[in-house]
């Protein structure tokens, strides 16, 4: 994520990189949760410095319990075990954006 106001809860984080596929290294400078409420989240989301797009790994959101579903316009995310939505996502652009603000 790059946006401090998507997080539920936030603790600053120091002295860790996330490296990304072209080798570029990036400095992570929080940790904490974003989603619809404290109960239905996604958690241990790093904030990471320069990040110019929130990106999500949807294989490490099904390996923590959630189903992850893509369709022609939005992107849903749902607690496996309470079939709560915990993230919705819109298509734009042809890029899937979820934002714990817009969720209804």
């Amino acid at each position: 994520m790059r946006d401090k106001s998507n997080f539920l809860s936030l603790t600053v984080f120091d002295g860790a990189k996330v490296t990304f596929g072209n080798d570029k290294s990036w400095k992570i400078v929080g940790v904490g949760k974003i989603g619809k409420l404290l109960s239905h989240s996604i958690n241990n989301v790093y904030l990471v410095d320069g990040l110019q797009h929130n990106l999500l790994s949807v294989s490490q959101l099904c390996d923590r319990g959630n189903h992850v579903e893509f369709s022609s316009d939005q992107c849903l995310i749902t607690n496996v075990n309470s079939g709560d939505v915990v993230l919705r996502g819109k298509r734009h652009n042809n890029v899937y954006k979820a934002c714990a603000v817009s969720l209804p």
